[in-house]
């Protein structure tokens, strides 16, 4: 009974975590292809993206879908004609912040430098629907 107990458990636990198993480089060539052809060489795009795939931030957000927090194509399509958007994005990857789509909070990266969220901000900015 302990046995079956525990393997119900776990079966639980794996489809409630999605059961996802594509690597990080399954994620990678998906982000890619997801940008333009001329963006998809930059080395900081690359950059953001290596970033963003050691980071959480793939937790709350996926690219073309809203997760828990906004899909990348959405933020980029929001903020692509926004004065000063990469400072704010970036703030708000480092700070957390709430609101603007929705109620639920992002979480804080204090951690993160300021170059490095501007970084991830300039790849999220490249991916497209």
């Amino acid at each position: 009974m302990k046995k079956t107990m525990i393997l119900a458990l776990c079966i639980a636990l794996i489809y409630g975590c999605g059961g996802n198993t594509n690597s990080s480089a399954d994620k990678k060539t998906d982000s890619t292809t997801t940008t333009t052809t001329a963006t998809a060489t930059d080395p900081e795009v690359k950059k953001g993206l290596d970033l963003i795939a050691k980071s959480d931030c793939l937790t709350c957000h996926k690219l073309n879908e809203k997760v828990t927090g906004p899909a990348y194509a959405d933020v980029a399509e929001k903020y692509k004609n926004v004065p000063g958007a990469a400072d704010t994005l970036a703030n708000k990857i480092i700070n957390g912040g709430s609101g603007n789509w929705g109620s639920i909070p992002m979480t804080a990266h204090a951690t993160l430098s300021k170059e490095d969220a501007l970084t991830m901000v300039h790849y999220i900015m490249t991916v497209k629907k």
